[in-house]
C-alpha cells in the first residue's frame, strides 16, 4: 500500500476553523522507559529528538464533542513556545508546520473507534512564518 505510517496533511485541511493552544507544552512520558522514581522524556523512533505535547482546542464550531480536544506533539531539542495569548482572550490561536497524522484503532473503552494521532515539526502563531520546536527552528537558528 502507498500509504504507511504517517500521512502528510495541510493545517487548513485538518483545522479549517483554526486552532488554539488551550494549556502547557509538556514533555510526553515515555511509560516503558519510566519508573515510579524516575521519569522518562520519550524520544521520536526517526529523528531521536525528544518529544513535547501541546493540548489543542478545534475551532470548528460544529466539532462533536469528543473531537474538539486533541493533543499534537512535537519532536524537538527543546519545549517549543506556544503563540501568544489573543489580547483580551484566553485564547492563544496556532498552526502547525509539517503536520502529520497517523490513523489507528483505540480500543480504550467501551468498544473500538478510530482515532487519529498528530504530530508536527513545529508551531507558529497564525499567519506569521517563523516557527517553534522541530527542524524548522534548528534551521532558523543556524541561519
Amino acid at each position: 500500500m502507498a500509504l504507511q505510517g504517517a500521512i502528510p496533511v495541510e493545517f487548513g485541511a485538518v483545522f479549517p476553523h483554526g486552532a488554539f493552544v488551550i494549556g502547557e507544552v509538556t514533555p510526553e512520558a515515555d511509560f516503558d522507559q519510566s519508573t515510579k522514581d524516575n521519569r522518562v522524556q520519550k524520544r521520536d523512533k526517526t529523528t531521536g529528538l525528544p518529544v513535547w505535547q501541546v493540548p489543542v482546542m478545534d475551532a470548528d464550531p460544529d466539532a462533536r464533542k469528543g473531537q474538539r480536544e486533541l493533543t499534537v506533539k512535537i519532536a524537538a531539542e527543546v519545549q517549543p513556545v506556544p503563540p501568544e495569548i489573543l489580547n483580551g482572550t484566553p485564547f492563544r490561536p496556532v498552526e502547525f508546520e509539517g503536520l502529520t497524522v497517523t490513523p489507528y484503532v483505540d480500543t480504550n473503552g467501551p468498544r473500538a473507534r478510530q482515532a487519529f494521532s498528530f504530530r508536527a515539526s513545529g508551531m507558529r502563531k497564525p499567519g506569521n512564518k517563523a516557527v517553534s520546536g522541530g527542524k524548522d527552528a534548528a534551521a532558523r537558528d543556524a541561519a
